[in-house]
């Protein structure tokens, strides 16, 4: 069989679960990795013969997508702002609008780097809550070297995914094993982040399968009568954790942006902003102390 056959093979053997671009983009991930050809290149050789061991190695992946195992998953790993990171069952696949919410954070670093170039130089310190793939903050170092990065989370297991990601990607960050709701630190920060649970109960029927079925719950869902109990507490920790000037950054649920910032207003934030995203869903909060 050559490649042009089987990744219309692909298309049909997904069909009941995928559309057919959604089936394409799968298949050229898979090539990505078991014959590292680039979607152009694949283009390219679609008459290609798949070797015997090689067409294994499809069919196998093609037998896990079938079951609603995310691609991520199955190849363990997501790209994530022209970066590279392992993920499993432990952790959450980074999705495109937390790179809408880093891209603002880089922007506005990148602002206050120039600022302090006039001024007597310093490091930024940076916190970020809820680490899971550490793609957040492994990002944030990486492209802010000049900054301190910690990152925190309740689950050991993402803890340990992420810190193979930072010695993978060559960054150094602070690791704490710690549940936000109960966590307390003297250190202060310039910028705090957070990509928290936020979907609730409620939005379960919306979501698909494969994320249902193999992301991890404690990193997605809250209960439907508290859908704000993460951002109440980072909130409330950012109040005394931020440095004078200090920024809160989040990502939040498209439905309940108004009760974000009313929230953080409530709280006494200043220069609350809400943020769409490419989608023109409320996805993004910023605040100031």
């Amino acid at each position: 069989m050559n490649i042009g056959a089987l990744e219309e093979h692909y298309k049909l053997e997904l069909a009941p679960l995928y559309e057919s671009d959604e089936a394409k983009t799968l298949f050229s991930l898979a090539a990505e990795q078991v014959l590292a050809l680039s979607p152009n290149k694949l283009m390219m050789q679609k008459y290609a013969d798949v070797s015997f061991i090689n067409m294994q190695k499809f069919l196998s992946i093609l037998n896990d997508l079938q079951i609603g195992k995310p691609i991520q998953h199955i190849l363990e790993e997501a790209h994530f702002y022209g970066l590279v990171f392992k993920v499993n069952e432990h952790v959450l696949i980074p999705r495109p609008e937390t790179e809408e919410l880093v891209e603002w954070i880089i922007s506005v670093c990148s602002i206050q780097f120039a600022l302090n170039s006039f001024e007597s130089p310093k490091k930024l310190s940076v916190l970020d809550i809820g680490t899971g793939s550490g793609c957040i903050p492994i990002t944030l170092k990486k492209h802010l070297s000049n900054t301190r990065v910690a990152t925190l989370d309740v689950s050991a297991d993402a803890i340990a995914v992420a810190k193979q990601n930072a010695r993978q990607i060559g960054v150094d960050i602070n690791f704490i094993n710690a549940d936000i709701l109960t966590f307390q630190s003297e250190e202060k920060f310039d910028i705090i982040v957070s990509n928290p649970p936020y979907i609730r109960d409620l939005e379960k029927n919306e979501m698909h399968n494969n994320v249902l079925l193999h992301e991890p719950h404690l990193a997605l869902f809250v209960s439907d009568e508290n859908p704000l109990i993460f951002y109440k507490a980072i909130a409330e920790f950012a109040k005394t954790n931020l440095k004078p000037n200090g920024q809160l950054f989040f990502e939040i649920n498209e439905y309940l942006g108004k009760e974000t910032v009313e929230m953080l207003d409530g709280k006494g934030f200043k220069n609350i902003e809400l943020r769409k995203d490419m989608q023109g869903k409320d996805r993004m909060v910023r605040a100031g102390v």
